[in-house]
Formats: C-alpha cells, structure tokens, sequence
C-alpha cells in the first residue's frame, strides 16, 4: 500500500475499545456510508449532531461532504451525517434492487436490529428499544416514539448480528434476493426474506460450525464467503450440497 490517505476521521469522545461501529458501504453513486458506534461510554451523544458517535455518516470517496446530506447547513450539526441514534452497527449492505440502505446493530441484553435507513431518519438509542442493560436494569424510556424510527426487526435474546450482503448470485437461486448476516453471540449465519422495507421471514443457517461469523460476502461465482473468529483465521466458501 502506497500514497495512503486520511479522508475522514472521527469527531466526539475516543472510543475505550468498545462499540466502534466500523462497517463500510458503497452506494450505486460512489458515495460511502460508514457506520460509527457510540463508544459504549458515551450512548446519550448517539442524539448529540454535534459529533459523529453513534451515527452513520454518508462521504465521498475523497472524503468531502455531499452537498445534499440531511444536515448540510444546519448549525450545531455535523454535515456528514445521514442518520443518528445507532448503538453499535456491524452490519451494512445495499439492496441491488433498490439501492436502499439496510443496517444492523448490537443492542444490549437484547434489542439487536435491523433497519431501513433513511435520510435524516433517528434510530432512537437508547431513548427507545427492546433490550435492557446488562446489569437488568432499564435503559429506554419506551420502545416507540414519534420521530424515532422502528426496526424493521429485532431480536430479544440477542444474535449480535454482523457483517451483511444481499445475494444476488446464481449458486444458490432460490437464495436470490435474501438478505445474510453473520451473528457473533449466536454463532450462525441468517437469511433474511424481505419486501419493500419489512423482514418477512427468518432461517438460522450453520449452526452447527459454533463460530462467530464476523462477515459474510457474495463471491463472483456466487458463493457465500464467511469470515469466522475462530482462532486459526477462518475463511469458508460456501456453495451448494452436491447431489
């Protein structure tokens, strides 16, 4: 690696290690959407405009803002943004039908989600959610109010879902269209069935690895690759049964 770059650094308290978010998309334009955790430490300054923590932010390549991001010109908030209120996202994927944005994010104990991101739009944490703190105390005030978006799913116990892609391939036809994620604490990967912006169905695939899939990715051939935690350094390649 040559002439590398810094084209966007993050603004708001520094993170101890934990919820940095730290996924990457790019939309059909160029543009990147990047995904940034509220550091864990700091959840209330996922509402706080003033900084990047718990936000997903939209940029382009050479870092500079576009001109038609919601909050382009608004005082006391940071141009790049494009939504705010996320915990702790590690997943994110572009529908290639639609080109609309799906994310996913840690809860606590319980409350992980999905959503359909849009422009503008606040995903509530943590005044709103379905989990509770670990130490079984309550976090959110509810788990619906006006101006703060719903999940288009969640789970209650938490999956910790991670790296996501649609499928769009061949291999597997009967596949095409899902949505996948790999999960962490549950150790499998899921196939999600949508329509329009809801999840319409749900198969947990792999479980009998027993690995955290850290991400999942669409090969050119159409297989599924999975990156695993496990300690060897696992990459799998999956592809259909043979018959």
């Amino acid at each position: 690696m040559d002439e590398v770059k810094v084209i966007f650094r993050q603004e708001g308290p520094l993170s101890s290690g934990n919820h940095y978010g730290c996924r990457i998309a790019q939309a059909a334009d160029g543009h990147l959407f990047i995904t940034l955790g509220e550091h864990y430490s700091y959840r209330d300054e996922a509402q706080n405009l003033s900084n990047h923590l718990g936000k997903l932010i939209r940029i382009a390549p050479d870092g500079s803002v576009p001109p038609d991001n919601p909050f382009v010109g608004r005082d006391g908030a940071r141009p790049e943004i494009w939504s705010y209120g996320h915990r702790n996202p590690q997943g994110l994927a572009v529908d290639p039908a639609n080109g609309r944005l799906w994310e996913f994010e840690h809860g606590p104990r319980g409350g992980d989600e999905v959503n359909v991101i849009a422009k503008g739009a606040n995903y509530g944490w943590p005044v709103i959610g379905f989990g509770i703190d670990y130490s079984g105390t309550q976090i959110h005030e509810t788990t619906t109010k006006e101006g703060m978006e719903q999940p288009a799913k969640y789970w209650v116990p938490s999956v910790s879902p991670s790296g996501a892609t649609f499928y769009d391939g061949r291999l597997f036809p009967k596949w095409r269209g899902s949505l996948f994620a790999g999960t962490l604490s549950g150790r499998m990967l899921l196939r999600l069935t949508v329509s329009d912006r809801a999840v319409t169905g749900e198969e947990r695939l792999l479980q009998n690895l027993h690995e955290r899939i850290r991400d999942v990715r669409q090969g050119p051939d159409g297989a599924l690759w999975l990156l695993t935690d496990n300690p060897a350094g696992r990459i799998l390649r999956v592809t259909p049964a043979a018959k």
